[in-house]
């Protein structure tokens, strides 16, 4: 049967779907984690911190969303990726996903009891959870810009070699806590925008400031690693694009400084960069100026800007292999067949539209900022 969408053209359009549910999850449930990383700096009380809490209440279960879209993404788009990232990083993940559990439990539990010491429980669960996903999906990113120490067989078996400790590089922590202040500096800037003017909003800021800055050196610092630091990987042979999906059929191999290369040869690529140093420097004077939705605007265009430097970075390649170059997975070999692609395409084309118009709607419906007096008096509150 014929497709309307040749293979090559699915195969780029699913790239790109990938990476806008990526994009999509740092940039909703992003601020949450970042606002429940600031929890205990920028509250001194509990009444502070209901407030901190509520400014997410609303929206933290339907952000949360945006993760499982993009892993289940990945496992129908890509499932050699999926197979191999799971499997490798499965400690990884399994701490990720601890700390996750503890974040809908944090909400719902710690206003059930009122003892000061049940609450403060439940908050440093909430801190956790904000901290630990947002330094765990950082130090990953950094794996695969790396590379992932993993082999595939004749039989296209995965072993994967490393260890958790082993995720643990100096790039992949410089990578997390990139991640950590790009978060935190969302969630400042979604606090600033969220709460009443007052102490908590004045701290929120302050420390937004301190996570800005530190995005944008951290971000240098990253680019600059990359640029001096020999990272990279390339094709050593013509890519068929439209091929069947199988990771023997490409060879790769390692090529210091590879990953800028797809900057000097595509200039409007450097628009990502650009936009994840503008970013911050938008959501700091955004911070400072008391310009609320600039800030918050700031910190999304550093979101989008720093995801994006990474995929564009690395295309056509997804998972690099670190000990065995011709393994590494790329948008061309390691993709779900033709006619897969399509239907999903159909289906996302279908409800992507619908999930898009109600989120807008819900956040225009429960926008607003929250203050003192109502935490206090609203019994239906965190």
């Amino acid at each position: 049967m014929a497709l309307p969408l040749d293979y090559e053209t699915l195969r780029l359009i699913w790239w790109v779907l990938i990476g806008v549910l990526l994009i999509g999850f740092a940039l909703t449930d992003g601020f949450d984690l970042g606002a429940m990383a600031l929890l205990p700096f920028v509250a001194r009380n509990d009444l502070e911190r209901r407030m901190v809490i509520n400014t997410v209440s609303a929206t933290w279960e339907g952000n949360q969303v945006w993760f499982i879209l993009g892993g289940g993404a990945i496992f129908a788009a890509w499932p050699y990726v999926y197979s191999v990232s799971f499997s490798g990083f499965y400690l990884a993940m399994f701490l990720v996903l601890a700390a996750l559990i503890l974040r809908p439990v944090g909400f719902k539990y710690r206003s059930k009891r009122p003892e000061a010491s049940w609450r403060a429980r439940w908050d440093w669960a909430l801190f956790t959870g904000g901290l630990v996903p947002a330094l765990v999906f950082g130090v990953a990113v950094g794996n695969v810009l790396l590379g992932a120490p993993f082999r595939l067989d004749g039989d296209l078996r995965t072993f994967y070699e490393g260890s958790l400790l082993g995720l643990f590089s100096p790039f992949a922590v410089l990578a997390g806590l990139l991640s950590v202040a790009m978060l935190v500096m969302h969630g400042a800037g979604w606090l600033a925008m969220k709460l009443e003017p007052g102490p908590v909003q004045f701290r929120a800021r302050r420390y937004g400031a301190l996570a800005a800055a530190a995005a944008f050196v951290l971000f240098a610092a990253g680019g600059a690693f990359v640029a001096w630091g020999g990272l990279g990987f390339r094709m050593a042979e013509v890519i068929e694009t439209g091929g069947p999906s199988n990771p023997h059929l490409a060879r790769a191999v390692a090529a210091p400084g590879a990953w800028l290369a797809n900057f000097a040869d595509h200039h409007w690529m450097m628009a990502a960069p650009v936009l994840g140093l503008f970013g911050p420097v938008a959501a700091l004077a955004g911070l400072r100026l008391r310009r609320d939705a600039l800030a918050f605007a700031g910190s999304s265009l550093a979101v989008v800007g720093i995801i994006a430097t990474v995929g564009l970075s690395m295309f056509p390649f997804i998972l690099p292999s670190s000990i065995d170059p011709v393994s590494s997975l790329t948008v061309w070999n390691a993709s779900s067949s033709h006619l897969t692609l399509f239907i999903m395409l159909v289906v996302v084309l279908v409800f992507l539209p619908i999930v898009l118009a109600y989120t807008t709607w819900a956040y225009r419906v429960m926008f607003g900022r929250v203050g003192a007096e109502e935490v206090r008096l609203n019994p239906d509150m965190y």
